[in-house]
């Protein structure tokens, strides 16, 4: 994922109407062998190191996008902010929520940094326009919430084990930790923050290849579908909202999706048809899903037509831009055009801890 960022500050002039332009000055990795091509295509890079203290040093690093495995989020996070340098983190900002909470307080005896999460899904065009629709109540009666993140890129059993099935690495939450923010993401910058969680958690996958001839045991949750109530803040009524992330679910290769039925108008997308928004505006009388074909419309604004389409680094790329827009200008461009927020991590530790706990004692948990 750096080298997408890095990729992404080459062809900064794609954006139109920005005031502002990121510089890779330093680049650290224990992987010493990625400096090369870093080398090769960034003359503005002046450090490469092994050792994230050494950026933590440097006086010309404003900002630092830190991408590592969860057990070491609370230890660097923290000496980042420490150091006063700006932070786009990755998800889940802490192994596990004594982690987190530990970030955040970091973060409040340092109010002048600037930190924010990593999730870019929300930016393709179709759920921006969702999020428009959010932001103008234009859904009634919220009836139902459905998000997710579906991979099937754990299906085979001889893919050898890494990090991600270590729990001492990945934390227990699993895939919840993994790519449960892409799932939270929109559902809680709207407010919809669950109030109680029945967590259906699974193993399949118990033991994979160690890389050293024998085998390992995977001790992380697989897949994860969580049934919530969520309270709307506008209505102050409850609704169910359906979250899943899953790294076995067969025929997905890489999928985000969002669902939302109101009383007026429901609409979907997922990732699997970038370019299709199904909405349906209810009114009485027959109930007609429509298809509407979304182009190139993000919400900061480049090049590229938008009668064109849409793709993944596309998205990353509209993600690195409310980063900096928000950084530079002190507020988002707009509520959905903006990264996810540390509070906003937080209140995935609460629902992930107590998804853990729902599924030790079949029950539902209150959160």
């Amino acid at each position: 994922m750096g080298r997408e960022f890095a990729s992404l500050t080459a062809r900064w002039c794609h954006l139109l109407d920005v005031d502002f332009q990121p510089r890779i000055a330093a680049i650290c990795d224990t992987n010493e062998s990625l400096f090369g091509w870093y080398k090769n295509h960034f003359p503005s890079i002046e450090q490469f190191t092994t050792n994230y203290r050494d950026l933590l040093a440097n006086p010309r690093i404003e900002a630092i996008y830190c991408a590592i495995p969860h057990h070491l989020h609370q230890q660097v996070y923290c000496d980042i902010v420490r150091a006063g340098k700006h932070l786009m983190g990755e998800k889940p900002f802490g192994i596990d929520k004594p982690a987190n909470d530990a970030i955040l307080s970091c973060l409040k005896e340092h109010p002048n940094v600037f930190v924010r999460c990593s999730s870019e899904f929300p930016f393709y065009p179709a759920a921006q326009k969702i999020c428009d629709m959010i932001e103008n109540k234009a859904f009634g009666k919220i009836i139902e919430v459905n998000s997710g993140y579906l991979h099937s890129s754990d299906l085979d059993p001889n893919k050898p084990i890494n990090w991600k099935r270590m729990v001492e690495f990945n934390g227990e939450y699993g895939c919840m930790g993994d790519l449960g923010m892409h799932a939270c993401h929109i559902p809680f910058k709207a407010g919809w923050k669950p109030v109680n969680v029945r967590a259906l958690l699974a193993k399949i996958i118990t033991e994979r290849p160690d890389g050293k001839g024998g085998q390992a045991a995977c001790k992380t949750w697989d897949n994860a579908t969580l049934c919530c109530e969520a309270r709307d803040p506008d209505r102050g009524e409850l609704f169910p909202m359906i979250l899943k992330t899953h790294r076995i679910d067969p025929g997905q290769k890489n999928t985000w999706y969002i669902e939302i039925k109101g009383t007026k108008v429901s609409m979907r997308f997922s990732t699997k048809l970038p370019k299709t928004l199904f909405w349906m505006d209810y009114q009485g009388g027959e109930q007609i899903w429509q298809q509407i074909d979304m182009g190139n419309d993000t919400a900061f604004k480049t090049i590229t037509g938008g009668i064109f389409e849409i793709a993944f680094s596309d998205v990353i790329f509209q993600m690195w831009a409310a980063f900096l827009y928000e950084y530079v200008h002190g507020k988002p461009l707009k509520r959905f055009a903006a990264c996810v927020t540390p509070q906003e991590t937080a209140w995935t530790h609460e629902l992930f801890t107590a998804a853990l706990a729902s599924q030790r004692e079949t029950k539902t948990v209150e959160i």
